[in-house]
C-alpha cells in the first residue's frame, strides 16, 4: 500500500494540496479479502476505515502520516450509517481524507435499487376497484417484502418528515398519492373558509375535552372526499391558521350530507382561528390510494409491503431508488481532521451528514441531495463546507452550530460557495437553506432558491452573510422572510451585507407577506448593509427591534421598501413571562449580559433596561436608494412616527425610472429621504429605463456610482456562486 516516491511526487504536481504516504483504494467491485491496494481494492468504506484503525493500532500507518482514501466510481450501499468517531481522525499536517478518484461518480446510497421490470400490471380486484377507471391500466405495482420488519404507518399528525421509505425516480423525488394532484390550479391547493369546530379549548363548554385543545373540524363543499376509504388512512397537509405553520393531520371523520371533515389530532393554533393574511385556508389530500392517477403517483401499502406507481415516460431504463436508511449516511463524533471529496451522498430517510462535536472538518465538491432530512447538520468548531451541490431535501439544507455563546468565542465555521436549492418538501416552514446559530459563523457566496419558506434562518452572535444570491424562495408562506431572525434581544453582532435577493413569492392583494430581510419581534442587533433587494416583496422589516443599522442599501422594484413598526411598545407578550418564546430580559439574563464580555462587546444592549426598552430606538437608516418603490418607501406605524426625531435617518433616495408604470411613491413627510422627480428625470443616466435592473445599474459606465455613491461600493458582480476548478 506504500506508494513509490516519484508517483508520490507526481500526484503531488496534480493536486492542489498534498496526498500523504498512504492510499488506500476503494471499488464497489472490490473483495471482502482485500488489502486496500489499486490491485486488491477494499469494496465498501467501513472496510477501509477498519483497516485504517487496525493498522495505526499497529503502529503500521503512524499518527503523522497523512491517508488519502481513494473511492472509486460506482455504488456503495449503506444499510447503517457509515461513522467516524476520534480514533479515525487526522491532524492539521496529516489529514485523513475520502475522495472520489471522479468527482461526482462515488455514489454513497441509503436506499435500495428497485428494478423498472420488476412493476407489474394490477390484478387485485379489490385493489383495482379502488382506482379509478382511467388509472387501472396504467398503475403497477411492485413487491417490496425484502423491506426490513414492519413498515411503520404515518403518525395521526405530524410536522415534518412522514414514516419511510420514499420513492425516487431518476435522481428525483416521487409524488405520494395526492388529490388535488401537485401540477393543478391554484398550485396544487384546495381551500375552505368555514370552520365548524376550530379546536382551541371551550372553557365554557359541558363537554370537558372541548375545555382542551381537541381535534378541529371545518365544511368542505367538494364531495371529493366521499370517494376515499378513509379506514385506509387519509391524511390532509395544510396551512391551517397561519401560512408559516403547516402539518399534515389525518381525517377521522367525513359527514358527506353536512360536507364537513373531522380532524383526528389538534393544530396548535386551531382551525382558521385568525390570521395575518388570507381568509381561506390551504390543503391537499395525501396517501390517498384513490387519487393514484398521474405519473410519478406512487402508494405504499405497508402492511402488505405493496409498491403502486403510475410510471412516468422512459420509465423502462429508470433508476428507481426507495430510499430506506433510517439513520444519517455519514455520521461523525469527536472527530476532526477528516475530510470528505467529490462523494455523491444520496437516498436516505434521515439526514445525509451528521457531524457533532467535531473540528476542522472539510466537505467540499460534493452533492449530497434525496434526503428526508437535512444534508449536512454540524455542530463544532473550524469545519468548512464548500462548493457542494445540495438540493431535493424533506426538510434543511445546511445547518451549522458552533462557538460559545456565553464567552463570545468564535465557532469559525464557514459555509462558502455551496449551491443550495429545491428544500423543505416535507417541512414547509423553518427548514431553511442554510441556518448558523451559536457564535461566529460565515455565510458566503451561496446560491440558494427555490424553496416555500426562508433561505436563511439564523441565531446567535457575530455571524456574517455576505456575497449570497437569494431568489424563488417564501414562494409557499406568508410573513415570511429570506433572510429571518426574530424575538431575541441577544442575538446581537450578526452582518447580512452585500447579498442579492430578488423575486420572491407574490403576496395576496391585501397584504405584503414576503420579507427581504424580516428581524421578528423585536430582535435587535443586526446590521443590513450594502444588499441589493429586486422584487422582493417587503424588502426590510424591522419588527419592533433596536440597534439594527440599515445602510447604504439598494431596493428596487419592491411594494415597500422599509418597514419599522412599535409592537414592543403594544403587544401583550412584549417580555412577559406568560410566553415563554418571549421574556426578552431573562433570555439577556441567562447570558450575563449586564457584565463583560457581553458589556464589553454590545454596551448598548447592557443600557437597554434603562433606555426605553419598549421602544425601537437606535435603527440608523442612511445612504439607501429606493427606486421604483409601488406602495411606501417606508411603513411606519403611528408611533414609530412620534418618534422619528429619535431617529437616525440620513440621505436616503427615492426616485422612479423614465416611463416606468410603476406609480411614483414619495416619502416628503419623513426628513431623510430625498425625492427625485419628474424634472430631475433628464440628469439621470441612459440606463434608468422601463427595462431597469441591477444589473443595468451595476454594468453601467456612465457615471451613475457619482449620483448613488453610497450604494457604488456593492460588489455586485462578485455576488453569488464562484467557479469552482
Amino acid at each position: 500500500m506504500k506508494r513509490p516516491v516519484l508517483i508520490l511526487v507526481a500526484l503531488l504536481a496534480l493536486t492542489p494540496h498534498a496526498f500523504g504516504d498512504w492510499n488506500i483504494h476503494v471499488a464497489p467491485n472490490g473483495s471482502i479479502q482485500g488489502d486496500g491496494s489499486i490491485q486488491k481494492p477494499f469494496q465498501n468504506l467501513t472496510q477501509a476505515r477498519n483497516a485504517i484503525r487496525a493498522k495505526r493500532k499497529s503502529s503500521e500507518i503512524a499518527s503523522d502520516e497523512a491517508i488519502v482514501v481513494q473511492v472509486g466510481p460506482g455504488v456503495y450501499r449503506l444499510d447503517q450509517s457509515f461513522e467516524l468517531t476520534d480514533i479515525d481522525s487526522g491532524t492539521s499536517a496529516a489529514p485523513v481524507i475520502y475522495r472520489s478518484t471522479q468527482p461526482g461518480t462515488a455514489q454513497i446510497h441509503g436506499g435500495e435499487s428497485l428494478q423498472p421490470s420488476a412493476f407489474v400490471p394490477v390484478t387485485n380486484p379489490n385493489a383495482l376497484k379502488r382506482l379509478s377507471s382511467s388509472a387501472q391500466d396504467q398503475v403497477r405495482v411492485c413487491e417490496v417484502q425484502n423491506l426490513n420488519g414492519d413498515v411503520p404507518d404515518l403518525n395521526d399528525s405530524f410536522r415534518g418528515v412522514p414514516a419511510g421509505p420514499w420513492l425516487f425516480i431518476n435522481g428525483q423525488p416521487q409524488e405520494l398519492a395526492r388529490w388535488p394532484n401537485a401540477n393543478a390550479d391554484n398550485a396544487g391547493w384546495t381551500s375552505f373558509t368555514k370552520a365548524i369546530d376550530s379546536g382551541m379549548p371551550q372553557p365554557d363548554a359541558a363537554d370537558e375535552k372541548l375545555r382542551k385543545l381537541h381535534p378541529g373540524s371545518f365544511q368542505f363543499d367538494d364531495p371529493r372526499p366521499a370517494s376515499w376509504d378513509l379506514s385506509q388512512g387519509v391524511w390532509l397537509r395544510g396551512y391551517w391558521t397561519h401560512d408559516w405553520s403547516d402539518e399534515v393531520i389525518r381525517v377521522a371523520t367525513y359527514d358527506q350530507q353536512a360536507k364537513v371533515i373531522g380532524l383526528a389530532k389538534p393544530h396548535s393554533y386551531g382551525i382558521n382561528n385568525g390570521t395575518w393574511g388570507r381568509s381561506e385556508r390551504r390543503f391537499y389530500a395525501v396517501n390517498v390510494f384513490e387519487e393514484l392517477d398521474a405519473p410519478g403517483e406512487w402508494y405504499l401499502d405497508r402492511k402488505n409491503k405493496q409498491l403502486y406507481l403510475i410510471p412516468p415516460a422512459d420509465f423502462s431504463n429508470a433508476s428507481v431508488v426507495l430510499a430506506t436508511l433510517q439513520s444519517p449516511l455519514v455520521k461523525m463524533t469527536d472527530a476532526h481532521h477528516i475530510h470528505l471529496e467529490g462523494l455523491s451522498i444520496q437516498y436516505g430517510h434521515s439526514d445525509a451528514i451528521s457531524i457533532r462535536n467535531a473540528n476542522h472538518i472539510q466537505i467540499t465538491n460534493c452533492e449530497i441531495a434525496n434526503h428526508a432530512r437535512s444534508a449536512i447538520s454540524l455542530h463544532g468548531s473550524d469545519n468548512i463546507v464548500s462548493s457542494c451541490h445540495v438540493y431535493n431535501l424533506g426538510t434543511s439544507g445546511i445547518s451549522v452550530n458552533g462557538g460559545d455563546r456565553n464567552t463570545l468565542t468564535p465557532g469559525n465555521n464557514l459555509v462558502v460557495n455551496n449551491h443550495i436549492h429545491h428544500y423543505g418538501k416535507f417541512q414547509r416552514t423553518y427548514a431553511p437553506g442554510i441556518s448558523l446559530q451559536g457564535c461566529g459563523q460565515i455565510a458566503r457566496n451561496n446560491c440558494i432558491h427555490d424553496a416555500p419558506h426562508n433561505a436563511v434562518h439564523y441565531g446567535g452572535n457575530d455571524h456574517l452573510f455576505e456575497r449570497n444570491e437569494v431568489y424563488r424562495v417564501v414562494m409557499e408562506t406568508g410573513d415570511s422572510g429570506a433572510f429571518y431572525s426574530g424575538r431575541d434581544w441577544t442575538s446581537q453582532g450578526n452582518v447580512i451585507r452585500h447579498n442579492y435577493i430578488h423575486d420572491l413569492g407574490e403576496s395576496d392583494s391585501t397584504h405584503t407577506n414576503t420579507m427581504g430581510v424580516y428581524l421578528d419581534d423585536c430582535d435587535s442587533g443586526d446590521t443590513i448593509e450594502g444588499n441589493v433587494f429586486y422584487r422582493a416583496g417587503r424588502a426590510i422589516m424591522i419588527g419592533g427591534g433596536r440597534d439594527n443599522p440599515v445602510l447604504n442599501n439598494l431596493v428596487i422594484d419592491c411594494p415597500i421598501g422599509i418597514h419599522l413598526d412599535s409592537r414592543g411598545m403594544t403587544w401583550e407578550q412584549w417580555n412577559n413571562p406568560k410566553y415563554s418564546s418571549w421574556q426578552l430580559e431573562r433570555k439577556a439574563e441567562a447570558l450575563n449580559y449586564l457584565n463583560p464580555p457581553w458589556s464589553d462587546r454590545y454596551p448598548w444592549l447592557a443600557e437597554i433596561m434603562n433606555d426605553s426598552p419598549r421602544e425601537p430606538l437606535h435603527n440608523p437608516m442612511r445612504g439607501n436608494v429606493f427606486i421604483n418603490v409601488s406602495k411606501e418607501v417606508c411603513h411606519f406605524d403611528a408611533k414609530v412616527r412620534k418618534l422619528l426625531e429619535k431617529l437616525d435617518i440620513k440621505n436616503n433616495i427615492v426616485l422612479n425610472t423614465p416611463g416606468s408604470a410603476t406609480t411614483t411613491v414619495k416619502a416628503t413627510d419623513i426628513d431623510g429621504f430625498t425625492n427625485w422627480d419628474a424634472s430631475q428625470k433628464d440628469t439621470l443616466p441612459a440606463e434608468f429605463n422601463t427595462n431597469f435592473s441591477p444589473a443595468t445599474l451595476f454594468h453601467s459606465h456612465s457615471g451613475w456610482q457619482k449620483k448613488f455613491p453610497s450604494i457604488a461600493s456593492i460588489p455586485f458582480d462578485e455576488i453569488g456562486l464562484i467557479p469552482n476548478p
